[in-house]
């Protein structure tokens, strides 16, 4: 859970797997999910083990026996046939902007610290990513590649995405998981439905 207390203690959205919220179909799904994880098709492996030592510092997951795969489902997503469905303005295309921007995280690593990210200390490559977040880089590879918006609106919201798009993170913000066959009935703001996980809220928050 990366370090973070979940207001959900106790859910497991996996014990949904023989009741009536899910049928056949879903479960399919959710294995699927869960057990067949994408190989390696469009990073080279040193962009791939550059890549994932950046996740291991965004989402840390020291508490889980299996860590939730996210570097495979962005390689499968760039490497996937035809165009991305979106580009950002100030950016290149999405499978450029991955390359360039991966690249220039770990020049901006060589530039500070005199050795690639992956060589750096947890602490080191913190303070680096924190640079990088708020556009505060020294290293020329990011003169046309705007650090900041790289961090966010592409590294950053990609790895969230995948991460809590997958089963096993589901129960730490109380995601019910696919609503078939039961679907959802109570969809007013602060409703639940009786099946689907209640916040357990801290006093005076």
């Amino acid at each position: 859970m990366s370090g973070l207390e979940t207001p959900y203690p106790g859910y497991d959205v996996l014990a949904k797997w023989d009741s009536p919220s899910w049928n056949e179909q879903t479960r399919r799904a959710v294995g699927k999910r869960l057990d067949e994880v994408p190989g390696r098709c469009f990073f080279s492996p040193a962009e791939w083990d550059l890549l994932e030592s950046v996740v291991d510092r965004l989402v840390p997951q020291p508490e889980r026996e299996r860590a939730v795969p996210i570097v495979p489902w962005i390689d499968a997503m760039l490497a996937g046939e035809g165009p991305l469905d979106f580009r950002y303005a100030d950016m290149p295309p999405a499978r450029q902007a991955w390359r360039r921007g991966l690249a220039a995280i770990d020049a901006e690593a060589r530039q500070r610290h005199g050795n690639g990210f992956g060589e750096l200390g947890d602490d080191d490559k913190d303070r680096l990513l924190a640079a990088i977040e708020e556009g505060e880089v020294e290293a020329p590879e990011w003169d046309d590649l705007p650090a900041r918006s790289f961090f966010r609106q592409i590294l950053l919201k990609q790895v969230v995405g995948i991460y809590y798009a997958h089963p096993a993170a589901w129960s730490e913000i109380g995601f019910g998981g696919p609503a078939s066959p039961r679907g959802y009935v109570r969809l007013g703001f602060d409703e639940r439905d009786p099946w689907e996980a209640e916040e357990v809220r801290t006093p005076g928050a």
